[in-house]
């Protein structure tokens, strides 16, 4: 590895801050931070300290307690923006949800998985609730077994469950990527959580490489897998419209 490319500790520590606070249910103490980014309690306060000051957290005065603060708001917006993907998914998103009566989602690649990036909620009282930022989990989502797909590569290291159908078995798991990548759509029942089901299919960008991921999602006493069949059928054909006006 190159001097210019050899990462910073300090801006990793900084960006592993920001996770443990984005990951937590609540918000966090200084000493709770440092364990989870595995620093010591000056430095972590220092770290803290920092981001503050910009507004990248933020310090709870009535507990004295950490959370993410406002400028991620400001920051995440404009990154959003920029995703030219999200406007002309739009249509496409509306569609779906009003063809299905299930939640439509778009979601864009990283490095490691895929982030949600715009939904329709359905418009049903019991329906699945999509969060824009949401990483998916990649051997137990329909998102993340599409990006799999695309990838070629298992993730690395263990597979925990999450449920009862969670994929666990690595042999298991390359076939399901297989067959995902042969019949050009991927699917989880009941996989990351009980009772939800989706399904997903690729939206391929110039020069074969996968730029995002449109996903229906629902209740798994509506959405059943016969009900998921037909609808990943409908998104195979909108990813392919998507497909051909983002290359």
């Amino acid at each position: 590895m190159t001097e210019a490319h050899r990462p910073v500790a300090t801006v990793e520590r900084a960006l592993a801050v920001l996770q443990a606070l984005a990951d937590a249910p609540r918000d966090l103490g200084n000493n709770e931070i440092a364990r989870s980014v595995g620093t010591n309690p000056s430095t972590a306060s220092r770290l803290l300290a920092t981001l503050a000051q910009d507004e990248l957290v933020r310090r709870v005065p009535e507990s004295g307690r950490f959370r993410l603060g406002p400028r991620l708001v400001e920051l995440g917006n404009a990154a959003l923006a920029r995703v030219d993907l999200r406007q002309l998914a739009r249509p496409h998103l509306e569609f779906l949800t009003e063809a299905t009566g299930e939640t439509a989602t778009l979601s864009i690649p990283g490095e490691q998985t895929t982030i949600t990036v715009d939904f329709v909620q359905s418009p049903s009282t019991v329906r699945s609730v999509a969060v824009v930022g949401r990483r998916s989990v990649t051997h137990a989502t329909a998102t993340g077994k599409v990006f799999l797909a695309s990838t070629g590569e298992l993730p690395t290291g263990p597979l925990p469950s999450y449920t009862r159908r969670t994929i666990t078995d690595r042999r298991q798991l390359a076939a399901e990527v297989a067959r995902t990548a042969e019949r050009g759509w991927g699917q989880a029942v009941g996989e990351r959580e009980e009772d939800l089901n989706a399904v997903a299919a690729p939206v391929i960008g110039a020069h074969g490489h996968l730029v995002g991921v449109l996903g229906l999602q629902g209740p798994a006493a509506r959405f059943a897998p016969r009900t998921m069949r037909a609808a990943a059928e409908l998104l195979v054909t909108h990813a392919a419209q998507l497909s051909s006006v983002s290359r």
